[in-house]
Formats: C-alpha cells, structure tokens, sequence
C-alpha cells in the first residue's frame, strides 16, 4: 500500500530530501514540523535579477556583474590571494581569492568572461568583491547563463544546513501547503474585519508563497523594506501570536495566589523620614500603583522603569516595607557586586535605625559566611536580602519570599530570573514581583515585549538635579580636556575618563585603559588617578571604586564596567573617548554617572574621524536631550529591539518577520485584537500561538 503523501503537522524528516540528520538540523532552529518550515521565514533576499554595470556600484551593495578578465595575477602580501580585474564597457572591479588552486588560477585567465555574485568592499586601490560566486559565459552561446527569474530568499540557519538544501525543503513544504490550502483560515477573515486595509491582504497561503518564493513581477523595494502586503499580512498574524502568548501567561499567572499586603503607615512614615528628602509626584504615583498591586492576593507583576537618577531606589524599599511589615522576606537581586554592595549600603542607612535587618549575600562570601547566609534565609523572620546570583544557587532556600526586586533585569538571562521566582514558590502561592530598570524601553517595545506585565513609569528626576551638558568633540581636542579635568579637580571636583570596548577582546579593552591611565598620570602629576577595568579581581575593583567614591581618587580611569550603579555626587565631569564605538542606550547609561548631584556637571564626548552616519546620528541625539525615553525611542529606531532589550539569546522580541519599528502603527490593534480572541474564541487563539511561538513561551514566564 503506497504511503499517504506527508501532510503539514508530520515531521520535516518525511519531506524528499530531509531524513534524520537534516530533521536533528532544523530541530536546533525550532523547526520540526512540515509547518514549522513554513514559518521558518527569509531574513532577507539577494537580487540575482538583473545586471548591474560595473560604473554603477555602491559600497555594501550585493550585485550581479559581469566582465571580461583582463588581468589575473598571484599577488604576495600579508596573506597570498588571486587578483582578477574584470571589466565592461563603463568601468572595471577587482576579485580577490583567498583560497584558490592552480585548476581555479587557470580557469580565471585573462580573457575569459565571467559573472560574479558578491557584496561590493572598497579595497586598497579600487572596489572589489572578496570571493565571489563566479560563472564562466560563453562568448558565443552568452544566452545559455539566463539570469534568476526571481529573488533569491536567504534564511537564518545554522551550521550545516546550507542555504540550497533550505530553499529545495521549503519548495516541498509549499507544495504539500498548496494540497491543504483549500480550506478557508478563520484567522484570514479575522484579519480582513479587523485590521485597516485587512480586506485587501493576501491570505496566508498565498502569503507564505510569496516571502518563501517572491514571484519576478514583484515590488523589490517594498520587500526590501518588509513593506509588501505578503509580510505585513504575516506581521500582523505574528504580532498577534506574541501579545496572545503573553497575555496568556498573565492570565495564567492571575490564577496564582500571593500573600496581599497592606501598607505598613507606621514603617512607611518612618522611612520616608531616613530618606531625608520628598518623593517627586512621578515617585508617588509609582508607589500609589504598586500599593494597589500588593494589596491584591495575585502576584504582583510590574516593571518598573525610570531614568538614571530618577529614584527607583527609593521606590523598592517603600515596595519592601510592606513585605517586611508583613512579616515576609524581600529579595533585592543586582547584577553586579558593586551595585549589590551600593544597594545593601543604602538599604542599611534607610532601615538601619528601624528595626529592619539588611543581609548582603554575595559570590564573595566564605564557605562559612555562605552556610551562615543560607541558616538565616531559611528562617521564617522578617529580612531584606540583597545580593547578586548568588540568590538564587540551588542550595538556597526562603522561608517566606514575599517580594522579588530585580534590578536592571535586562543584564539576567531569563532563566535566572525564573530560578529566583521558583525560590518563593509554595504551592500555588508566588511572590510579588518588582522588576527595575535604569534602561527605559520604548513604548512600543515594553507594549510587546512585556505585555505580561504592568509598566510604571518614573520620568521626572529629583528637584536638585541639574541636567548634564553634553559636548561632542574630536579626539584632536584631547589636550583641551585634560586641562579642563585638571581644572575641575583644582576646584574640589572628581571626574571618570571612559575607554570603551577598543574590540570584541576584553585584554585589548583593559590594555587601552591602563595604557590611558599611564599618559593621564604623566600629564596630571598633581591628580590621584584610579584605574578600573573588567580584567582585575574583584576585590581590586571594589575597592578602588569605594576610595573613588570617598574622594580618595580625584580621576578614575574606566572601561565600561562602571556602567550601571556607581553613585559618587561630587563627580562633574565624564569625558568618553571613543564615543562613536558605543550605542546610545550605553552613553546614556554612562552619562548618568555625572549629574547626581547639585553642581552642574558635564560629559564630554570625543571621537575619532571620519564619523558615520549612524554614529554621527547617536552623538547628535546625546548633545540634543537627556530623557532617556527619547533616547530609547532613537536607539529601537537604530538598533533594533532585540539589542535593545538585551534579549537576544531569549527569543523574546526577537520576530521572524515583524519589526516594532516599522510595524508600531499595528501594535494599538493587535492587543484589541488579542483581548477579543482571548474572550471570544480561545481556540482560535490557540491555533495562531501553535503556527509562531515554536518552543518558546516558556522564555516569558518571567
């Protein structure tokens, strides 16, 4: 009896020129099953179409070309490589080969014409494309290369699996879509009533057909730009799918209990009198919206974002005061030492004189002061734990978690985070949660990514903070800044020099910073400099930042470590060499290391010509604002979501084919839509999850 022919829920391996290997392949890229693969989408497209003259090319630009070779020669320079110079009748092009053989030398003679595939680099002495793809043409027969009558799609794909063998299984798996498209999609008339413009949308089969296999008549430029009906018809179905996933998991996590707690008028009077200063109207209405959260018996589940400076601080302890007074235990988690320390520091000089233990646990801790940690943790007293990972080792154990902080929650891996909440988990019983960060996410992004969660917002800064000024200078003003330290030293003030990533090598980073630390020594005999990087233990770094944060060091020499979490007021001026290398989120970050005080302070941004457009982009922003939600707006703009959110490895945010820049307009329905689907037809709901969050929905319990 002959098999019946795969259908799209079997497994990739039953497609003609799968089997097992192929199928273990694409199971490391989510993709198990026939439909899967449909959804497995291109990241983009080469244009193997059309001709592009050799007079015509542009930097950075995949081409086609064609040529006659006029020369082709060994060349012997740091590394042997083939020259080929080819030419037409508007201008002429090198082809450089690495790795070559004497068949390849002879069959790139001169006088052979030859088409090549590649992306356009500028070389030493003109433009040239490094190992192109190359096909010899016939002088006499010229029409028997035609070119591609399509665009070519080029998907994500991992290490052997190769883009031909990719392409030849998604033409199966359109073919077995094409036996099962006559049934009608609910979801394709769900998006026809709801969405502007809906009506005039491909269906989805006709959709997939399109990306996977653009046809020759298609607009170009509209898929370049993942403006074509084909993929916002599926941006929309994935949006949908991602804010349907989240509002999921919310739903299932309102099914927990957690402990309600009141607010504690007594402990709260009294530590708003060791703050020593008035909460700005952005804190109070945070605090009002949390107070609302704890007192509910769910978990609360609340991002809570504000600027550098803006008092998240201040916040989570009010936040900690209610657990405490309840008789429950806080855990405060930073991801780092040096913020853990500050965090324990503050905490201690808020509580200190309230009857309100502070426990610092730590990965420096000795085996008896972590044995001693572990004792105290498991007691069901009243505590507020501050630490790093170590919080959440498997040899810990809580009494009575009642409320989780984690700060700067973009620096965990999502599986940490998790690890943490299933610390306080007592049947079906959950902490509250509070999770903080001095990175604002734009609101498109937080709407998205962190739909499971309610967002709060701190965006207005304490009375006495003095906005930073920041100036863009080239590094040829260096002497000019030196001087201007020296001078703010003289006057009682403290500054940070900032070398910056020199590449992806943290000796290289450590060596640039040492080496800065060594010439500003020479050049500021009369200053204290002090030297921080990323390859000195620990213990060294902290205590240098202490003596810095005493005023012991009048100049510290950084690389980015001092990133989040060093609060030193009396430091006016930040001078960050190399700015052009950084991302706008990251000077932000820095920048916020100044200004934290009432003197007014100052950051200095110098780089290195000639600029690019984007990094000339970035320094413009950084001169013209300092709301880091402005700021974070630019950077999604810039970079990406994925980059932004520091989530990358997770999945989350990270869409196949959506994009939260271009598509924002869509997000307003698209959560209309999931709350309907949710209420109204479940099962719907279900099936559009199934098709696009492949493995993944375990990434957002948090």
């Amino acid at each position: 009896m002959p098999a019946l022919p795969p259908t799209l829920d079997d497994g990739v391996a039953r497609l003609p020129g799968a089997g097992p290997r192929v199928a273990e392949s694409l199971a490391k890229l989510g993709v198990r099953t026939i439909r899967e693969l449909l959804f497995h989408l291109p990241s983009r497209y080469q244009d193997r179409t059309r001709l592009t003259p050799l007079g015509a090319l542009r930097l950075q630009q995949e081409v086609v070309v064609e040529g006659l070779i006029q020369t082709s020669q060994i060349h012997f320079g740091r590394r042997r490589a083939l020259l080929c110079r080819i030419a037409d009748d508007t201008g002429a092009l090198t082809l450089r080969f690495f790795y070559f053989n004497r068949a390849q030398q002879l069959r790139l003679e001169a006088g052979r014409r030859v088409r090549c595939f590649g992306e356009v680099r500028r070389g030493p002495l003109s433009l040239e494309i490094v190992h192109p793809e190359v096909q010899l043409i016939d002088d006499a027969r010229p029409d028997a290369t035609p070119l591609d009558g399509a665009l070519t799609p080029i998907y994500p794909t991992t290490e052997g699996l190769h883009q031909a063998r990719l392409r030849r299984l998604t033409s199966a798996a359109l073919e077995v879509l094409a036996r099962e498209s006559e049934q009608t999609d609910a979801i394709d008339a769900l998006i026809a009533r709801h969405f502007h413009g809906g009506a005039r949308l491909p269906t989805l089969t006709a959709a997939l057909r399109c990306v996977h296999r653009p046809p020759p008549a298609v607009d170009v430029e509209a898929l370049r730009q993942g403006q074509h009906p084909a993929q916002q018809r599926l941006a929309i179905e994935e949006l949908l799918a991602h804010q349907l996933t989240l509002r999921q998991l919310r739903k299932r996590a309102q099914q927990l209990t957690a402990t309600p707690l009141p607010v504690p008028r007594a402990l709260r009077a009294a530590l708003l009198r060791a703050f020593g200063f008035a909460l700005t109207r952005a804190q109070q209405r945070v605090v009002h919206e949390i107070d609302r959260d704890l007192a509910k018996p769910v978990p609360m589940l609340r991002l809570l974002q504000g600027d550098v400076g803006a008092g998240k601080t201040a916040v989570a302890a009010l936040a900690a005061a209610s657990a405490l007074s309840a008789g429950q235990q806080v855990a405060l988690m930073a991801p780092t030492e040096l913020l853990a320390e500050q965090h324990g520091r503050t905490l201690s000089k808020w509580f200190g004189g309230l009857d309100v233990e502070v426990l610092l646990v730590t990965g420096r801790l000795g085996a008896g002061g972590r044995r001693s940690a572990r004792t105290l943790l498991a007691e069901d007293r009243p505590r507020l734990i501050v630490g790093t990972h170590a919080l959440f080792q498997d040899n810990v154990a809580y009494a009575n978690l009642g409320l989780v902080i984690v700060d700067e929650q973009h620096r965990f891996g999502v599986n940490q985070r998790l690890a943490l909440l299933e610390k306080g988990a007592r049947d079906a019983r959950r902490p509250h949660q509070l999770i903080m960060t001095a990175t604002p996410i734009p609101r498109t992004l937080a709407m998205t990514a962190y739909a499971d969660l309610d967002v709060s917002m701190l965006d207005e800064l304490p009375p006495n903070r003095q906005p930073v000024r920041t100036s863009v200078l080239p590094a040829s003003r260096r002497e000019d800044i030196v001087a201007r330290i020296a001078e703010a030293c003289a006057a009682g003030r403290q500054a940070y020099w900032v070398c910056p990533l020199i590449e992806e090598s943290e000796h290289l980073d450590s060596q640039a910073a040492t080496d800065t630390a060594a010439a500003l020594a020479q050049a500021l005999p009369q200053l204290k400099i002090g030297l921080v990087h990323g390859r000195m233990h620990e213990r060294e770094k902290d205590l240098t930042m202490q003596q810095f944060a005493r005023g012991a060091i009048e100049l510290l020499v950084a690389t980015t470590v001092i990133e989040v979490g060093v609060d030193v007021p009396n430091a006016s001026l930040m001078v960050i060499e190399n700015a052009e290398r950084l991302g706008l989120s990251q000077l932000h970050q820095l920048r916020g290391r100044v200004g934290r005080g009432s003197a007014q302070s100052d950051c200095v941004l110098l780089y290195k010509s000639p600029l690019g457009e984007t990094a000339r982009h970035r320094l413009q922003t950084m001169r013209e604002t300092n709301d880091g939600f402005v700021i974070a707006e630019r950077d999604l703009e810039l970079r990406g979501p994925g980059e932004v959110l520091g989530t990358r490895q997770t999945g989350i945010a990270e869409f196949r084919i959506a994009n939260l820049t271009r598509d924002r307009r869509l997000l307003p329905t698209v959560q209309q839509v999931a709350d309907r689907l949710l209420d109204e037809a479940p099962v719907l709901a279900e099936q559009l999850i199934a098709r696009w969050t492949v493995h993944r929905a375990e990434f957002a319990k948090v």
